[in-house]
């Protein structure tokens, strides 16, 4: 990589960060970890990347693609208990 793409990458890595950083959490939770945001970034911009990364837009159109979102953000969810495991094989099923 040329340092200019360097220097993006790291940008867009950190815009990242902070762009999914309400993605997880609801209104009465605590802030969303930085595995789940993480985890989570290439679904939001997937997905939802027409809502502010701080609006309650996130979360609801989140929760509305949920089937399509990667395992890896469903497995961060979970662990950080931001969904049941039950509720994700439920969806599963039907998916």
């Amino acid at each position: 990589m040329t340092p200019i793409s360097t220097i993006l990458a790291a940008r867009a890595a950190l815009f990242a960060v902070a762009a999914v950083g309400t993605l997880a959490a609801s209104h009465d939770a605590g802030a969303t970890s930085l595995a789940v945001k993480m985890a989570c970034a290439q679904d939001y911009y997937a997905h939802c990347s027409q809502h502010q990364p701080d609006s309650p837009g996130v979360r609801k159109c989140m929760r509305a693609v949920g089937k399509n979102l990667s395992q890896g953000c469903i497995s961060a969810l979970v662990a950080a208990g931001e969904v049941k495991r039950s509720v994700v094989e439920k969806k599963v099923a039907t998916k």
